[in-house]
Parts: C-alpha cells; sequence; structure tokens
C-alpha cells in the first residue's frame, strides 16, 4: 500500500485595519481592529477562506482578541 503525503499551510492576512482605543499588554504600545482573513491550502492551491475580527497591536503584532 502506497501511502502519498501533501502539503497543507495556513495563511493569516490583514485586509484593512483601524486604531481602536486600548494598548498592547505586552509591550504597551497601540492597538488596532483587523479584518482578517484566513486562507487554507492544499498543495499550493487555495481551497478554503475564512474572514473574521481581530484586535492586534501595531509594534509587535500580537492578536490580543479575535472574533469568528
Amino acid at each position: 500500500m502506497v501511502c502519498f503525503c501533501f502539503l497543507v499551510d495556513q495563511r493569516r492576512k490583514v485586509k484593512r485595519s483601524k486604531p481602536v482605543a486600548g494598548t498592547c499588554s505586552r509591550c504597551r504600545c497601540s492597538a488596532s481592529v483587523a479584518d482578517m482573513i484566513t486562507q487554507t491550502r492544499f498543495c499550493y492551491i487555495p481551497f478554503y477562506w475564512k474572514s473574521w475580527k481581530a484586535i492586534i497591536c501595531t509594534f509587535c503584532g500580537a492578536m490580543l482578541k479575535s472574533y469568528r
């Protein structure tokens, strides 16, 4: 029996963002609310997209809260 394994990866991209009141709990820099897109690919071919919102730090890039 032969079994093939294919590469599956997932990428997160920021579509747009705007500043929000508050600071990051890790580095104390400003935060922003962003529209995010998660793209899942199978053998370099995208087959699943999901859009959601998240509050992220503008300096260190930490995700502080997500709204899925």
